[in-house]
């Protein structure tokens, strides 16, 4: 069975840009202080939460990069979890420099860092030897930050290969629809996608997963259904603290 953590994060590596055209930091629809919070829920009953944050701008190997987090925690009476997933992404090219994962699943924990060089088209995970990549590369954690960059048009299908491990390589997204819904932080119009990658979990051809992203100008994450052997496993925003001196998007009135 694939992880939770790992099941939730893999639809973030279905987002990856055919090329990644340079950024205007202080444009993109994301800042210092950005925070997002969702209810996790297998089926209908909620089994924790979790949160996805812009931390910090750093400085990493002579570039400004900004510093995310991806953190879940919860569980059932037989199963928890207790995962942290964190990116140094270019501020300008928002490619991937580091990304970290220590994921507590089941009793079992697994961390593992990679530092990543786009300038050189490699990877090094900690402890292994030097690996081939690709050229303006992005990882799991910030993916769905680029997406919120990216115009999306319904009915189409998007084919990419910018993941950093290039066996995963390559993966598509399609857009199904637009679609009004309601989530605990309020009432949204939304844009509905697919992203279907190489992997034997649900994002494989025979599986299911469903994303909505706010219709507006911050692209942010709202919704997520995922449909696993065991039931499904969904994510609903519980509140979005914005970077400060930036509006919340309105939720639609009645």
């Amino acid at each position: 069975m694939m992880p939770i953590g790992g099941t939730i994060l893999a639809v973030m590596m279905a987002f990856v840009p055919e090329s990644v055209p340079p950024h205007d930091s202080a444009s993109v629809p994301f800042g210092v202080g950005e925070k997002l919070v969702y209810d996790v829920k297998f089926g209908k009953v909620r089994v924790g939460s979790g949160s996805m944050e812009v931390m910090s701008i750093d400085t990493l190997r002579g570039v400004e990069v900004f510093h995310t987090t991806f953190k879940l925690k919860g569980g059932t009476f037989f199963y928890r979890v207790n995962d942290l997933l964190e990116s140094w992404f270019d501020r300008k090219t928002m490619a991937s420099l580091r990304f970290r994962q220590d994921m507590e699943e089941g009793g079992k924990n697994r961390e593992k860092a990679f530092d990543i060089y786009p300038e050189r088209a490699v990877y090094i995970e900690e402890g292994k030897e030097e690996k081939p990549s690709v050229s303006e590369p992005l990882d799991d954690a910030n993916f769905l930050y680029f997406i919120r960059t990216v115009p999306l048009v319904v009915g189409e299908t998007y084919e990419f290969n910018r993941y950093f491990r290039p066996d995963r390589n390559p993966v598509r997204i399609k857009v199904l629809r637009k679609e009004r819904i309601e989530v605990p932080a309020g009432k949204f119009e939304t844009i509905v996608v697919q992203p279907i990658i190489k992997t034997k979990g649900i994002f494989s051809e025979n599986g299911h997963a469903e994303v909505w992203l706010a219709d507006d100008s911050t692209r942010i994450m709202l919704q997520m259904k995922s449909r696993l052997s065991f039931g499904t496993l969904n994510l609903y925003l519980k509140s979005y603290k914005p970077t400060p001196q930036t509006t919340v998007p309105a939720a639609p009135r009645e």
